[in-house]
């Protein structure tokens, strides 16, 4: 008898190969870059450095799923940022989809602001 759990599953011709770990390391620094191209309106930094993105996951076919979250619940542009985000992370080449979801928990604050984000803003 095997044991099914350590018997990896053969890859189909259906199936995307796996990506290598310099391919997800290239991935992941594209898409560092894009999302460093999406800032909040009301404020002079990105949504990467504010530590708005929770989430980034990318499947074997290129499939990109996003968890991100505002600055505030009720931040005006809610409606508009997670298309904002999804197309300028589909100027990547290659990349088959980018689903954007927003998530308030856990809740953000100034905790999660990078160095760089915290510096441009006067928060030292």
């Amino acid at each position: 008898m095997t044991d099914a759990a350590a018997t990896p599953e053969p890859v189909t011709a259906d199936a995307p190969a796996p990506l290598t770990q310099d391919e997800l390391n290239r991935l992941t620094d594209q898409l560092i870059d894009k999302l460093k191209t999406v800032y909040d309106p009301e404020i002079p930094v990105d949504i990467y450095e504010l530590g708005l993105i929770y989430k980034v996951d990318v499947s074997d076919s290129k499939d990109v799923a996003i968890d991100m979250t505002l600055t505030a619940p009720g931040c005006p542009v809610a409606g508009e940022m997670p298309g904002w985000v999804r197309d300028a992370v589909m100027e990547i080449p290659g990349l088959k989809s980018c689903n954007v979801e927003l998530v308030f928990e856990p809740p953000w604050d100034a905790s999660r602001m990078s160095d760089e984000a915290k510096l441009q803003l006067n928060m030292f």
